[in-house]
Parts: structure tokens; C-alpha cells; sequence
């Protein structure tokens, strides 16, 4: 592996660039904890037209870089790892392993804007980008569905982002039931403070006796025939909110100061947070921007809910 933190980059020295999106999760309810340490969840995953870009080249001996025997990645991000264990690698490696393809090597370059430790599955979605990308330039040797199945080798969420852009996600979330995408172009504002969490940490602070007694089904039923605009309060549950407010409280003052924007139908915070997200727009964006978009220690992200048709990748929003 060469590895780099180059910010240079042409997408035309690359075969292809995908478009790297991110996640909320409309509800996320905690099931259980497992035997192997892990919880067993229940979550209705939704992608947003705010992400990262993955350039990927496939190395020939032709190739200035060609004569190395390891993939070359770089990022443009301070802090992201660009060893082995960085998701991108993890998943070309094991493209490339699943499908007899070890003399194959891949360059990447990783254009990363989503936060770490924001509840978005920005590595995750970087990770499923990176196996369809590097399935693609090796002549689709292998099909989505085992695409699907390798991922959860990697991650419980890498999976979803191999998905249309909806999906009920149950398991540790590398079962993933594909449901009818929700409706493209709903507008949704992202706010990310930035101190983080660590998914662990939250975890160790959940309280067992008081997470929601609600069924999922019922909450994925009322999505999927009210949208997400016309849910009610009741069916935005996340049962990792709160003890993400017992670590850190601003967080929940957060959310009750955007609550009260006029033209935000829900406030909640996504996965195990920081990120909080609103759907709707501010019906005064001028107001709003003074307000949170030039606080310092905040980052507002506007986006909207995309998907994707079979066959081709996300495409990113103009």
C-alpha cells in the first residue's frame, strides 16, 4: 500500500468517480444486546445528496505507478487513516480476494466533506463505493448480491449503501430489506457540532430499561405510506439520542433550538450522532444562517433524500 495525504487531484487520471453519499437513519430502535457484544437494531436508512467523491484507476504495468505491488491511496482529509485499516482498502482488498483478482491493483483517491463520528456513515458509504467501483473496473466479475453478502465482512453498515437509497436494516444492519424509495428531492438540513462520539461510547451509556417499546414495523409502515415529511413526531424514535445527550447535553439543546425554526417538520439526531438533522428547510434560510450556519463550532450541511436505478450508481445532486 502507498498511501498519502495528496488534496491534487484530475478526475480524468482516473477510470471512474463515484459519488460517495451519506446516511440518516429515519428511526433506529435498539433491539438487543447479543452474545458476541454486539446489539441487534432496527432502522429505516436513507441517502442524502451530501457525500464524498471516490476516484478509482485500475494500475497497469503501462502505468507511471504501475511497477508498484499494492493498491496507492490518498485523501484529502487530515486524520483519516490511509493504512489497512481504512474501509477504502478493506474493500478493495476484498473485491479482490473474493474474486480471484490478486494481481489486481487499484489507485484511489478519496475527496472526503462528511464528518467523522457524525452518525452518517460516511466511511461506510466510502467502503460500498469502492467495491462496486472496483467490481466495475475489473469487468463486473461479481453481482450485486454478492456484493451484499461480502459487506458485512466489513462493516454493519457498508451494506445499506449497496442498497437503492431506502432500506430497513435489522441485524447489527447488515440484514437489508430493500423498501420503496422514499420520495427523491425531500429536503433535509444536516447541523454537526464539532466535538464527536464514538459509536461505543453511546453505546455504554444506553440505559436498557428506557429504550422505546414501539414495534419497527409499525414505524417502517408509517413511513413508507406517510413519507417522511408526513410521519408523525411519534414515529422519529432513536433510542441512541438519549444517551448521546447524557455524554454530552449541548447536544440536546441543540436539537431544541432547531425545533423551533419555522419550516423544520422533524428534528432528530441521526444514528449515534453528532449530526442532527431536520427535514424541511428553514422558511427565513437568512435568519438561520445567522443563527447556526456562522456559529463557531458548527457545520450546516443542506441536502436532500437521492436514490439510485438499478444498474448504475449514485449520482450526485447538481
Amino acid at each position: 500500500l502507498y498511501a498519502s495525504t495528496s488534496t491534487s487531484t484530475s478526475a480524468s487520471e482516473y477510470d471512474l468517480s463515484l459519488f460517495s453519499p451519506c446516511k440518516i437513519n429515519l428511526f433506529l430502535r435498539i433491539i438487543r444486546k447479543r452474545p458476541d457484544g454486539f446489539h441487534d437494531l432496527a432502522s429505516l436508512f436513507q441517502t442524502i445528496g451530501f457525500g464524498d467523491m471516490l476516484h478509482l484507476k485500475l494500475l497497469s504495468s503501462e502505468d507511471d505507478d504501475g511497477d508498484c505491488d499494492g493498491d496507492i491511496f490518498e485523501c484529502n482529509m487530515e486524520g483519516v487513516p490511509t493504512d489497512k485499516t481504512n474501509l477504502v482498502i478493506r474493500a478493495l482488498d476484498l473485491v479482490r480476494s473474493k474474486t480471484g483478482n490478486q494481481d489486481k491493483f487499484f489507485k484511489a483517491n478519496l475527496i472526503k466533506q462528511v464528518p467523522a463520528q457524525a452518525g452518517l456513515g460516511g466511511g461506510s458509504g466510502n467502503a460500498a463505493a469502492a467495491m462496486w467501483g472496483a467490481n466495475e473496473l475489473l469487468g463486473n466479475p461479481a453481482t450485486l448480491e454478492e456484493l451484499v453478502e461480502w459487506s458485512g465482512d466489513l462493516g454493519s453498515d457498508i451494506t445499506f449503501f449497496l442498497s437503492e437509497g431506502t432500506a430497513y436494516c435489522t441485524g447489527r444492519g447488515e440484514i437489508m430489506t430493500p423498501v420503496e424509495p422514499l420520495q427523491d428531492g425531500t429536503k433535509v438540513c444536516i447541523v454537526k457540532p464539532d466535538i464527536g462520539l464514538s459509536t461505543p461510547e453511546v453505546f455504554r451509556a444506553l440505559k436498557y430499561d428506557e429504550l422505546s417499546t414501539v414495534d419497527p414495523e409499525e414505524l417502517l409502515d408509517t413511513f413508507m405510506k406517510n413519507g417522511a415529511a408526513g410521519a408523525g413526531e411519534d414515529a422519529y424514535v432513536n433510542d441512541l439520542e438519549q444517551p448521546a445527550f447524557d455524554c454530552i447535553p449541548e447536544l440536546g439543546a441543540l436539537k431544541e433550538e432547531l425545533k423551533t425554526v419555522e419550516g423544520f417538520d422533524h428534528v432528530m439526531m441521526s444514528g449515534s450522532g453528532t449530526s442532527i438533522f431536520c427535514i424541511g428547510e428553514p422558511k427565513d434560510w437568512v435568519a438561520f444562517e445567522k443563527d447556526f450556519s456562522n456559529r463557531d463550532g458548527l457545520n450546516v450541511f443542506p441536502a436532500e433524500f437521492i436514490s439510485r436505478k438499478k444498474g448504475v450508481w449514485f449520482e450526485c445532486p447538481n
